[in-house]
């Protein structure tokens, strides 16, 4: 049994909880999340569940967790990363954008070579991970990412300052550059793309496209990459979550996949 705790109880981090609490994610057991206010979650660790939700992070490190889940933003990578791998737990990021930042990725990576713990990316809203990340081992020549998300998943970004969501009538490029752009521009909607990097040719050598499209109600992400290995050309089309338009249902659930493999005897996707 693995000792997990939670960093962010928005909508991802609320159903990650759910699930290892229902003892649907393998032999997992949630002993904290780490809030800001625990108050506003009086009903989130339920009598007996032997979970403690809290805003001191000295309680919440002092549960001797296994792993530790973020998914609370850019700045809790910052704030957390690297003390969660210092208390001896393994850290699974959801806020992959936030290792755009290059001195903060070396940091989290030398914290983690000198406590032998890991720092685990799972796929959440992208797919073909796996494949990427096998071909880059050889010559990679090139990947691209598109993303396309309706309009009501860019309110509250910069998009904003771009053009008029509620009158969009044509689909509307706000970003053609490189992923490390991209993930620091729009840290909750473009995660993929520092995923899509870190598991291929970088941060400044991914292309990336993202459009606001009226015509879609679904997240879409376009991948295609050329190498040694061959060619991929995947499509992904996520049902955005109702509690957040910019995430999707998927990256809770990828997370769970990826609690699941840490305590199976059988994996498969890696």
């Amino acid at each position: 049994m693995i000792k997990v705790g939670i960093i962010g109880y928005g909508t991802i981090g609320e159903d990650v909880a759910r699930v290892i609490l229902q003892g649907d994610a393998g032999a997992a057991q949630l002993r904290a999340i780490l809030v800001r206010d625990e108050n506003k979650y009086p009903d989130a660790c339920h009598p007996g569940s032997g979970c403690v939700m809290t805003s001191n992070e000295d309680v919440f490190f002092a549960q001797e967790l296994d792993v530790v889940v973020e998914s609370a933003g850019h700045e809790a990578v910052v704030k957390y990363g690297e003390k969660t791998l210092a208390y001896g737990a393994d850290l699974i990021l959801v806020s992959v954008g936030a290792l755009a930042d290059e001195p903060l990725l070396h940091r989290i990576m030398k914290k983690a070579r000198e406590t032998g713990r890991k720092v685990i990316v799972p796929s959440a809203a992208i797919g073909g991970l796996d494949r990427i990340a096998a071909g880059s081992v050889g010559p990679m020549d090139e990947v691209t990412l598109v993303t396309r998300k309706p309009p009501k998943a860019w309110i509250g970004t910069v998009i904003e300052q771009q053009v008029n969501l509620a009158e969009l009538t044509e689909p509307f490029c706000a970003f053609d550059g490189v992923a490390r752009d991209s993930a620091r521009l729009f840290p909750e909607s473009v995660n993929v793309s520092a995923a899509l990097s870190l598991a291929g040719v970088g941060f400044d050598q991914t292309k990336v496209k993202v459009f606001v499209d009226p015509h879609i109600t679904q997240n879409t992400h376009e991948i295609e990459a050329k190498g040694k290995f061959g060619q991929i050309n995947l499509q992904i089309r996520n049902t955005p979550s109702a509690g957040n338009p910019k995430t999707g249902y998927i990256v809770a659930m990828s997370v769970i996949k990826t609690l699941r493999d840490l305590t199976s005897s059988f994996v498969i996707g890696i």
